[in-house]
């Protein structure tokens, strides 16, 4: 039998759950069934950070994804954070409250949303207003309760606000 690395096999346009995958688990290659791999599976992801590619489509049964990430910060992992409100703020989740008066000039972008744009949701326990002398593109003043979703875009390097 001659040895064909499987990056040289032709690509299936197609896949059916009797088709077969090859795995390798504790070092031995293995095959699996589409069937075995998308029914009552857990599927775990690469922590939050890492880009995982592509979307999984016809599943069966249940599957249960942890630490999920396509683009950007999308589900929080623990309770929203509070910092106060002040010239410049660096938000790091996806969801954060913010408290006091003090008037923001800049938000500070996390990765991965500083290389290719993005939105955080920020929630005013306080009164703060933001300005356009730094990186947000327009003022606003925050509605206590009302969550601002910010989004940044990477190209001019500017956070727009929803309201």
């Amino acid at each position: 039998m001659t040895n064909i690395a499987i990056s040289q096999l032709p690509a299936a346009t197609s896949a059916t759950t009797a088709d077969l995958i090859p795995i390798v688990q504790s070092g031995v290659t293995l095959q699996l069934t589409n069937a075995l791999l998308f029914t009552n599976s857990t599927l775990v992801f690469p922590a939050l950070g890492t880009p995982v590619s592509g979307i999984l489509t016809n599943c069966t049964g249940s599957p249960t994804f942890t630490n999920v990430k396509y683009s950007g910060l999308i589900a929080a992992t623990a309770a929203a954070p509070t910092i106060a409100s002040a010239s410049t703020i660096a938000p790091t989740t996806p969801i954060t409250l913010i408290s006091g008066t003090t008037a923001i000039v800049t938000i500070t972008a996390p990765n991965p949303i500083s290389s290719g744009g993005g939105q955080i949701t920020l929630i005013p326990t306080g009164v703060f207003t933001t300005t356009s002398a730094g990186n947000i593109a327009i003022a606003s003043t925050a509605v206590v309760g009302k969550a601002l979703t910010m989004t940044y875009d990477s190209t001019t390097t500017k956070w727009y606000p929803s309201y």
